[in-house]
């Protein structure tokens, strides 16, 4: 067995046994997607593990690609350890067991469509794994099975939050060619297109009323997103203002800017620009500079947006210092709300309830015609359910 430290009492398991045949009493359920293998979760010492039973070839790629995935930053589930078991068939099902953590608070995709607002999720859905496939194919990761099935979703702020958790058939390379991209991109397509079927019909329709564009909208989602990251753009030499705008556009959707690259065209009339980013954590990055709060991606642009409506409203009787000012919005603002949300929602996660009360300020204020403040609308949020 390969265990990383810090999960020693996952030893106590009956790893000597087929996973089917365990009666442990750590075994918990969790919401599971549609897997070709067995998986079973555990919960030991507060921490929920998945462990998945796979011949011993994909098992070790699954555990190399999301060990580098790791090291990278990359939106995947985290490696916890490889079961090899020595004395049977390499090929057999139940030749390994890979063992990962849990994303906590995920879904499968079938989940996420089993909701009142499906137009939303189904916006939201395409956007995220869009962003997934971008991430992971400019850390060189060529899927080669890119389907809703491999992805668990979690909400994020106002949007959703893709993890990626089947590594079997990936490849981690120097980099993905343009050929590698659209080939992933294919397989993402076909694949989407097949699960729509069976969730037309598991919900009993006709497959003639399958969602079949979703692949494609996917594909022109991440093709417009990667055009904005990877393109080598023509600069005039005197709109070198744009140099700035680039990067503000590329903050905005999350990434960090790592280095920028600037070649004078021959007859010095132009620029030419190439920007090379990193993980896709500025907001979260940027709250955590602010004010030591750790937030997922999304949930860090909903917070530092309603920092600046506080500074906004409390107007010129703030510091000039914006790191004072975050540590007052932290004081005076977040940390009060969010123990009322969790005096309130004491299950929901404090961080994600307060993103949900300023979607729905938000939409209170467009409905309104007007700033409806917070406390207002977390009293229309709450009296469904008073």
């Amino acid at each position: 067995m390969t265990l990383r430290p810090g999960h020693e009492e996952l030893l106590q398991l009956e790893w000597e046994l087929p996973l089917a045949r365990w009666r442990s009493p750590f075994l918990v359920e969790r919401p599971a997607g549609l897997s070709r293998h067995l998986v079973r979760f555990v919960e030991l010492s507060g921490m929920t593990y998945a462990i998945k039973e796979l011949p011993l070839q994909p098992a070790r790629r699954d555990y190399e690609v999301l060990r580098l995935l790791e090291e990278r930053g990359a939106s995947a589930v985290r490696p916890v350890g490889l079961a090899i078991r020595a004395d049977r068939d390499p090929n057999a099902e139940a030749a390994a067991l890979l063992i990962t953590r849990f994303a906590d608070d995920s879904i499968p995709y079938r989940q996420v469509f089993a909701t009142r607002e499906p137009g939303v999720v189904r916006s939201r859905l395409v956007d995220a794994l869009a962003g997934l496939l971008v991430e992971l194919h400019l850390n060189g990761c060529f899927w080669g099975d890119c389907s809703l099935s491999n992805v668990l979703y979690r909400h994020d702020g106002a949007t959703l939050e893709t993890i990626f958790v089947d590594a079997e058939t990936a490849t981690i390379r120097p980099f993905l060619s343009d050929g590698g991209r659209t080939e992933d991109i294919g397989i993402m397509v076909e694949n989407v297109g097949a699960e729509m079927a069976d969730l037309a019909a598991s919900q009993g329709r006709s497959p003639d009323e399958a969602d079949f564009d979703l692949g494609e909208e996917v594909a022109s989602s991440y093709r417009s997103l990667w055009n904005e990251v990877a393109a080598r753009e023509s600069i005039p030499d005197d709109q070198r203002y744009r140099i700035a705008d680039r990067v503000r556009r590329l903050n905005e959707l999350g990434f960090e800017v790592d280095e920028i690259e600037l070649e004078p065209h021959p007859s010095h009339q132009h620029l030419h620009l190439k920007v090379r980013v990193g993980d896709r954590n500025w907001h979260a990055n940027r709250i955590r500079e602010l004010t030591g709060l750790e937030a997922s991606e999304n949930q860090a642009r909903q917070l530092l947006a309603d920092l600046q409506y506080w500074e906004l409203l409390q107007g010129s009787s703030l510091p000039g210092d914006r790191a004072l000012r975050a540590a007052r919005w932290r004081l005076e603002v977040y940390e009060p709300w969010v123990a009322r949300l969790a005096q309130r929602f004491p299950r929901l996660d404090p961080v994600q309830a307060y993103c949900d009360l300023l979607t729905h300020r938000y939409y209170r204020s467009v409905a309104a015609g007007r700033d409806v403040g917070t406390e207002a609308a977390f009293a229309d949020w709450i009296s469904p359910v008073s």
